[in-house]
């Protein structure tokens, strides 16, 4: 889980199913572009496929490896044990489900920033068809 010496495990804590990032296509300290493949392994399942729900955790790890990566140009590793409270302002969805085997591109920017809060937009795709828009609220706890 590579791309361009970025390592997915290491910027977000997310694990086994939870994990649901295939490939950082694109990270700057202000956006990120990444992209997952629905599998029978992900959370939210149906026999039709994943439930939309699940592209607000897609947008939250989005965010968190745009986070991550920023947190890391500053040091070598990143400081564990920061926490994160996230909340979700808004989200629309466009299909009522997400089939076996799509591959949804996710594109995330920052908006509001100030101090450890942070208003966030994540965008979702399938082969170019919008299929939901996040707006999330992030706050971080002081690392000191």
């Amino acid at each position: 889980m590579h791309m361009a010496g970025i390592n997915i495990d290491e910027l977000l804590p997310h694990r086994n199913r939870m994990q649901l990032i295939d490939e950082v296509m694109e990270v700057d300290a202000h956006k990120a572009v990444t992209l997952s493949t629905v599998t029978g392994a992900w959370p939210l399942l149906d026999p039709n496929g994943a439930n939309p729900m699940v592209l607000i955790e897609l947008a939250a790890q989005t965010a968190g490896i745009c986070f991550g990566w920023k947190e890391l140009q500053k040091r070598d590793t990143i400081a564990g044990g920061m926490g994160w409270l996230v909340g979700i302002k808004s989200a629309s969805f466009y299909q009522e489900t997400l089939p076996m085997g799509s591959r949804i591109i996710t594109r995330f920017h920052k908006g509001f920033d100030f101090e450890n809060y942070h208003e966030v937009m994540a965008e979702a795709s399938i082969e170019g068809t919008l299929v939901g828009e996040i707006h999330l609220q992030i706050m971080q706890s002081d690392k000191g």
